[in-house]
């Protein structure tokens, strides 16, 4: 049996009504003991709860109230359970068994927490938390070496409606709590990758360009030398322009074996992008390789001199250097090479890796994922999926952090096989690799699953465990095709560079469990799934972050973990409005349902998602009225806006209450314009709108900012569901 440890002994009262998210033997065990045994359980036959527990109860000779939730009233179960509190008897609600994909923070399925609420009996929350010692094992509901079990008990809910809601409340903000507090989270990521690849020395990266393996220790092995030179320099943070591959793993692991910051370059960028990120992280040297540089010429590339070339680097390595390395990853013991390389100085809130996502001007805003945050998700991400004969594909950009998280440091940290291919949009060879070496995780965008779906029959994807697709909304004929044509099930997710950053993700349902009618879904439609483990959510209303709202209500979406960054590098302005007692402020609108599944509902803030990149209006904005010459003492004449598209997942609006953008018949001839001014002013395409809606004005704020709900439902009324 797992070891068990109780928080909140103080929490308990007599009598009680105590409400569980999840049952076991050892914590029915001490709930028993912490009662004195004055307790009576709460069971429905149809949802029984584990064999063991029922004898262990049966044994003890406690009392046991059966109700049958689909034919006994809610009024019947409140004077059971007020019948016992009058005898001085608590009552403990036992959760049954439940098919349930893995990771889930709670057995109850949203009927019994719906028929809880309406009990209107105040019950004293209880979590239970499965905890293990690794990144594979932090969060198993296996008994195993390194695992425990946390039974939390949380001091009794005010009396009120929807007690349900404020129950998932509870046990959410708790997980959250007690998932940052584990030992794991204050360690170094590079202690656990180097751990992670001497667990697994011969799991192969795959270059899908080549067909080339690379086992893990050779990668260690190569990492170390080049780490060695590294330590030479004096740089804080080196800038890493590579695509997804070994290439990418070295460079990455070797600056953090040298205690060097990697700064995963956008290489997509445009040059004022690429040259504020330079400046933000006062870069003075750049790892990439000479194939790399030919193959995007128009790249603004720095001077030779700041240049680290991976062809160059590696042919002048010493070679019995080299060769002593590679033996040394193979056959060494970790703690040897974590001593030699002093991986444990940096750790725990320290940086590991810095990203730049979009900003709302443009400029790019700077992202510290600390070791803690990158740790924190691959764990929550690994106890999501069943590892065993997991297969990832490597094709996301390493500087988007889905691809450096997912795609690259979870199979490193696990010892999954990984193939990386570094263009995603080759739908051909994406479809060949995954056939080829029969992986079984994808992840991509719908953009590119689209591209992929012309190129695939029902073979294609036979080995995929799980097709994941986050960046922009998943579009219902994109899945629908999938399913009907290749027999697959896309599964939509959620996340965003500042949590490291996968928060939620749809999952494939499980089979029954005999015996038990009632289930936590996989996968809900329309929603970006449940939230991984240790993430708790906030709502408000979106017009006041101190006004909080239900869980299921919709409102301003905001989270708490692990994985949460604490602010953008050098914005202490904009960090002041976007956190809130340790609480992060997406921009996202959004509401829960009573299994956990996050649906969104549109963005509030000044982006749109646009073929999976971040386009801020503000900059369009700026970038037409600068061409049109407008003056801003004539008030507010344009506004960007972003309203669904089901190719691109979202598409830009230019509200106009110009008088020369009042013609229908001149709508192409003015959009064609646009587009011809903006790349005039280096804009990347994305930016260009796609429609043109006349308007009488502008809608405008008592403030004098933009009424961003009311402009957005100008362009959908004038649109049309373009969904």
């Amino acid at each position: 049996m797992a070891e068990l440890i109780v928080y909140g002994k103080e929490n308990i009262i007599q009598p009680a009504f105590y409400m569980p998210n999840r049952i076991s033997i050892e914590a029915g065990k001490a709930m028993h003991k912490l009662l004195n045994g004055k307790v009576c359980y709460l069971v429905d036959p149809t949802y029984p709860p584990a064999p063991e527990i029922m004898d262990f109860l049966k044994r003890k000779d406690v009392e046991i109230e059966y109700f049958d939730f689909r034919n006994t009233t809610s009024r019947a179960v409140r004077e059971q359970i007020l019948a016992k509190f009058a005898q001085g008897t608590s009552v403990v609600f036992l959760p049954g068994q439940v098919a349930k994909h893995r990771g889930t923070y709670s057995d109850v399925p949203s009927p019994f927490l719906r028929h809880v609420g309406s009990l209107h009996i105040s019950p004293v929350p209880l979590y239970l938390g499965y905890f293990g010692d690794s990144v594979r094992n932090l969060y198993r509901e296996v008994y195993e070496e390194g695992c425990h079990e946390e039974l939390c008990i949380l001091p009794q809910l005010a009396p009120g409606p929807q007690t349900g809601e404020r129950l998932m409340k509870a046990w959410l903000e708790t997980g959250a709590a007690r998932f940052a507090d584990q030992p794991i989270l204050k360690t170094s990521l590079t202690t656990q990758l180097v751990k992670g690849i001497k667990a697994h020395p011969n799991t192969e990266i795959i270059d899908g360009m080549t067909g080339n393996t690379l086992p893990f220790f050779k990668a260690l092995g190569v990492s170390m030398t080049v780490a060695k030179l590294l330590r030479k320099r004096d740089d804080k943070r080196i800038g890493v322009i590579l695509p997804p591959g070994p290439g990418g793993v070295i460079a990455t692991l070797s600056c953090l074996l040298a205690g060097i910051t990697p700064v995963l370059i956008n290489y997509a960028s445009s040059r004022s992008a690429f040259e504020s990120t330079v400046r933000q992280a006062g870069l003075k040297t750049f790892i990439t390789a000479r194939k790399f540089m030919q193959k995007l010429d128009t790249f603004p590339w720095p001077p030779e001199d700041q240049l680290i070339l991976v062809e160059d680097l590696l042919k002048n390595l010493s070679k019995p250097a080299l060769i002593a390395n590679v033996l040394l990853a193979k056959a060494g013991p970790a703690s040897v090479i974590c001593k030699m390389f002093n991986t444990d100085a940096r750790k725990d809130t320290d940086e590991a890796v810095m990203l730049f996502t979009s900003g709302s001007s443009g400029e790019p805003k700077g992202v510290t994922l600390t070791h803690r945050m990158i740790l924190a998700n691959t764990s929550q991400c690994a106890c999501r999926l069943e590892l065993d004969g997991m297969r990832f594909l490597a094709s996301l950009p390493i500087f988007h952090s889905f691809g450096m998280t997912v795609a690259m440091m979870l199979p490193l940290l696990t010892g999954c096989p990984l193939c990386a291919y570094p263009n995603p949009t080759d739908a051909r060879t994406i479809n060949e690799l995954i056939q080829k070496y029969q992986l079984t995780l994808v992840v991509a965008t719908p953009t590119f699953a689209r591209a992929y779906l012309r190129r695939a029959d029902k073979e294609t994807y036979k080995s995929v465990r799980y097709f994941v697709l986050g960046a922009e909304k998943l579009q219902p004929d994109l899945e629908r095709e999938f399913l009907t044509k290749c027999d697959v099930k896309l599964l939509e997710g959620y996340g965003l560079t500042e949590t490291a950053p996968v928060i939620s993700a749809n999952m494939p349902d499980v089979p029954l469990i005999p015996g038990s009618k009632f289930f936590v879904p996989g996968t809900v439609a329309r929603s970006v799934g449940a939230l991984l483990p240790g993430i708790a959510i906030r709502i408000t209303d979106v017009d006041d972050d101190t006004k909080e709202l239900p869980l299921t209500e919709r409102g301003m979406v905001w989270f708490k973990g692990a994985n949460v960054f604490s602010g953008y590098v050098g914005k202490p302005e904009l960090n002041h409005d976007l956190f809130w007692n340790g609480w992060f402020k997406t921009g996202d609108i959004g509401q829960m349902d009573l299994n956990g599944f996050l649906t969104l509902g549109g963005r509030l803030s000044r982006f749109s998602k646009i073929g999976g990149e971040m386009v801020p209006h503000e900059g369009v904005e700026l970038a037409i009225s600068e061409g049109l010459e407008l003056n801003a003492e004539d008030g507010v004449k344009i506004a960007i806006t972003g309203v669904s598209d089901a190719q691109k997942g979202e598409a830009l609006v230019l509200l106009s209450a110009l008088p020369q953008h009042q013609r229908s018949s001149e709508e192409k001839e003015i959009l064609t314009n646009l587009r011809t001014m903006l790349a005039d002013k280096e804009m990347p395409t994305l930016w260009a709108p796609k429609y043109l809606v006349p308007v009488e004005s502008i809608p405008v704020l008592p403030t004098g900012k933009l009424d961003l709900r009311g402009c957005k439902l100008l362009a959908e009324e004038a649109l049309g569901d373009l969904s």
